[in-house]
């Protein structure tokens, strides 16, 4: 029985691997994506009822322009690279929430929200494009349900939890409200940390695709740091790289995200 029954977890964990867009690494999901999606829209429905939506036009236009710019990005390098099956069941969406809170996120399923907190430290359009960049690729590369997947591991063991996602519901449902910062044990967070600087290279990838100088991204970060101050929190006890460690990484992605950036501009010419 035992046999059977790591068997059956090992199948389970080989059908449930996928690689992320651009960087390839390897994950392990057991959340459809159908499942995160209706979650997220109603959980999303529920914030813009709660939550007082903005309207300054200019910054709702800003946002809505430089979102789609990165959706039509994000779809044309999804279809080259024969992933469009990862976007099945998107639903853009842009809005913008009135707010001091220096924050934006985006659902699975292409729900985004920015707080106009945010907008001064983005300065400007390509400052926004890396915000919006950076949290759209959180949900291209379905870390939510990642994250999820990590937790049942962690909380039910690796084969009973790789069954109990297709069996139990509830469980399913409360992981999925969970996924993001839950749970306190080192190794949560350092998988925490390893999306967040994936989503970095992500969405710098995704804004000079669309037509965004990737240039500008650590400048943004340089700005965000002053916005915030500095965290005293060691690195290694964090959910999100330190801001030295997120812009040397965009300084060394740089000439990758640049024949995007050129490659985009050619188009536009």
């Amino acid at each position: 029985m035992k046999k059977i029954i790591m068997s059956l977890a090992t199948w389970l964990m080989v059908a449930a691997c996928t690689s992320v867009p651009v960087t390839g690494r390897r994950q392990v999901n057991f959340i459809p994506a159908s499942t995160m999606q209706s979650q997220s829209f109603s959980a999303y429905k529920e914030f813009l009822t709660q939550n007082k939506l903005s309207t300054n036009q200019e910054h709702i236009a800003l946002v809505r322009r430089v979102g789609q710019r990165i959706q039509a990005a994000v779809e044309q390098y999804m279809a080259e690279k024969n992933m469009s099956d990862r976007l099945k069941g998107f639903q853009w969406e842009f809005n913008v929430v009135e707010s001091k809170e220096v924050n934006a996120w985006c659902m699975p399923g292409g729900k985004v929200v920015v707080y106009t907190g945010i907008i001064p430290v983005c300065k400007d359009e390509a400052g926004l494009a890396v915000v919006m960049g950076h949290e759209i690729a959180h949900a291209i590369a379905e870390h939510g349900a990642e994250r999820a997947s990590q937790t049942i591991m962690v909380q039910a063991g690796m084969t009973v939890g790789a069954v109990a996602v297709q069996q139990n519901n509830t469980l399913t449902n409360q992981l999925i409200l969970q996924a993001v910062g839950v749970g306190s044990q080192l190794g949560l967070l350092k998988y925490s940390r390893l999306h967040e600087s994936e989503a970095d290279k992500l969405g710098l990838i995704f804004a000079a695709l669309a037509g965004y100088d990737p240039a500008e991204a650590p400048k943004f970060w340089e700005r965000m740091q002053l916005a915030t101050g500095k965290s005293n929190t060691p690195e290694y006890l964090s959910t999100h790289p330190s801001h030295e460690t997120r812009i040397s990484d965009l300084k060394k992605w740089q000439a990758e995200a640049l024949t995007y950036y050129n490659r985009s501009k050619e188009k536009m010419n």
